[in-house]
């Protein structure tokens, strides 16, 4: 039970950062890119003003792979998308499988130049399928500018959680997890990464502890050694970082006989499923690590942001193993660095609210925006369309949210959708909608999504007044999909006073478990809304991604063309909850 911490989050206002034991000019909070920011990949780069950089998988959301930045490891703003371009990677509008697209993606810096490896992944393949692994190499020499990123370079991999390194002679290798289930293991090749011409044969280095899914692989060369960390375990809650070094590159890499060296399994903490870990030093010389996490607890029920970027700080003296803090909401660790330049101000900051954008003549769609991969045609979302200023017009796709089977992309069809990740606990999300369906089965609404197949939505949609009539008439209507049981599907007629006029749409946590849809004349009072749907968030708590919410306009398979127009779009974080109740 954590109702004690929320109802102590209400009673401050609900404030986004809690005093705790980490508080302090040592201390810091996890997570520190909350909501749907897995396998973190991150960097400390002197030549740019000693900042930070993180890069974080995206799967099929889009624009993908978000470049955060910080010059104190606390205060984390979106900078670029490396993805931000359709043809950067046209395959991606195709990609098949709810946790297909970017995986894991790793960023490092060499001469002046950033360099992004990932892989794109078919999950509608097979594991040992070739096809399945699509692994490309991302560079840009101003990370601040989405234009700079180039197209993707492809090189061949049988595998995915590619990784670049550089010897001491200069020579760029990658180093990824082989995919084939009877040889699961890290695998090492030279390859050019301009080009993505491979060099030599992959060659197998180590294949972990014996934890399931040896993966996640990045080389370090420290003291004379060669140290390869790598995840295993699978990302649910057996997740755990081992470590193995060598004096040759090529191995044997010989293991850490404390593996694993990070995991918060078998324990009661309620960050769970730490793994995917990355290492990086500050300009003092001190070690830090990042991994991935969900809020879950060891129940593992409820958990809509997903997986987490969390920070802790790693003791890794010369000759010596490194030692890594066990990963909690409130953490201490190394003085933090100070800097008095500012990151540019474009970007948001990760854990900053939607506060009313209001879609202004000339403004464009705010980077930290996300579709359910590219957007289909130039036309669909349009920031105040003629005769509709300080509105977002979205023209319907044919296809709803979830699609043919809730699973398969189609670059001729696509939903439309757009949204933010929920990065709060506790929030309140809405926006107004001017929407007056004249098809049967036109639909527009809001959203609780996480993929084609998890999620709940609301929508305005026209439909007979009963089995037995033909008049149609404007109905709100509930669906919701999940591998878990979820509320029964419903529709009822609007208000006849709400039929043609400016709603409100909203979504909001009851408290961590449970989210309640809402709706209500904008003209009116907050009293005035009706609650018309509660779902629980586990509904919305599996795979490899977090939720969403955001908007959708929909013909559901017809011929609809009616557009809907969105405006006053508002998301407010109302609190976090960072540990159980016996840890308060």
């Amino acid at each position: 039970m954590l109702l004690p911490v929320l109802f102590f989050f209400t009673a401050l206002g609900a404030g986004k950062v809690i005093a705790g034991p980490g508080s302090g000019s040592s201390g810091f909070q996890n997570p520190i890119l909350p909501g749907f920011h897995p396998d973190p990949s991150c960097i400390f780069v002197p030549e740019e003003d000693d900042t930070f950089f993180c890069a974080s998988s995206s799967f099929n959301a889009f624009p993908g792979i978000p470049i955060h930045a910080s010059r104190d490891l606390k205060t984390w703003r979106l900078i670029s998308n490396a993805l931000n371009r359709p043809n950067q990677l046209p395959e991606l509008a195709y990609s098949n499988g709810s946790t297909s697209g970017i995986w894991a993606p790793a960023l490092r810096y060499r001469d002046g130049t950033f360099y992004l490896v990932t892989t794109n992944v078919h999950d509608k393949y097979a594991q040992e399928d070739p096809t399945r692994w699509d692994n490309i190499i991302f560079q840009t020499d101003d990370i601040y500018d989405d234009d700079s990123w180039t197209d993707a370079v492809h090189f061949n991999f049988t595998g995915y959680d590619t990784s670049p390194f550089w010897d001491d002679d200069g020579t760029a290798y990658i180093v990824g997890s082989h995919a084939y289930r009877v040889e699961p293991g890290i695998h090492l090749n030279k390859v050019d990464l301009k080009t993505g011409e491979l060099k030599g044969e992959w060659t197998n280095l180590w294949n972990g502890t014996g934890g399931l899914a040896p993966e996640g692989p990045h080389i370090y060369r420290k003291d004379g050694y060669y140290y390869l960390l790598v995840a295993e375990g699978g990302t649910g809650l057996g997740h755990m970082e081992t470590i193995a070094r060598s004096k040759n590159l090529y191995g044997p890499y010989d293991a850490n006989p404390a593996n694993p060296i990070l995991s918060n399994a078998n324990t009661t903490e309620y960050f769970q499923t730490v793994g995917h870990a990355d290492l990086f030093q500050d300009k003092k010389g001190n070690w830090w690590g990042v991994a991935l996490s969900t809020r879950s607890g060891p129940d593992y029920i409820t958990y809509p942001m997903g997986r987490e970027t969390v920070m802790y700080n790693v003791t890794w003296e010369a000759g010596k193993w490194p030692v890594c803090e066990q990963v909690r909401g409130n953490m201490k660790g190394w003085q933090l660095p100070k800097s008095n330049k500012k990151i540019p101000e474009d970007g948001k900051l990760v854990d900053e609210g939607d506060h009313d954008i209001d879609f202004a003549p000339g403004s464009k769609l705010p980077s930290h925006f996300l579709h359910w991969r590219p957007p289909v045609g130039k036309d669909t979302y349009t920031v105040s369309s003629k005769g509709h200023p300080y509105t977002l017009r979205l023209k319907p796709s044919k296809f709803n949210l979830t699609g043919l089977d809730g699973n398969y992309g189609d670059p001729a069809g696509g939903q439309t959708f757009v949204g933010r990740r929920q990065v709060d606990t506790l929030f309140t999300y809405k926006v107004n909608l001017e929407y007056s369906p004249k098809t049967i089965e036109e639909e527009a609404g809001v959203t609780l999504f996480l993929t084609q197949n998890h999620h709940a939505r609301v929508g305005i949609v026209l439909l007979p007044m009963s089995n037995s009539s033909k008049t149609l008439t404007p109905h709100f209507r509930f669906h919701a999909i999940s591998n878990v049981p979820v509320p029964a599907s419903f529709s009822t007629p609007l208000p006849h006073s709400w039929t043609n006029k400016k709603l409100t749409m909203q979504i909001h946590t009851n408290n961590q478990t449970h989210f309640t849809f809402s709706a209500g004349l904008a003209s009116g009072s907050k009293k005035e809304m009706k609650d018309l749907a509660v779902v629980p968030g586990s509904i919305v708590s599996w795979g490899f991604t977090g939720s969403l919410v955001g908007v959708y306009a929909t013909a559901n398979g017809g011929e609809g063309k009616t557009e809907a127009y969105v405006s006053n779009w508002s998301y407010k974080g109302e609190g976090q909850v960072r540990e159980n109740c016996a840890k308060c």
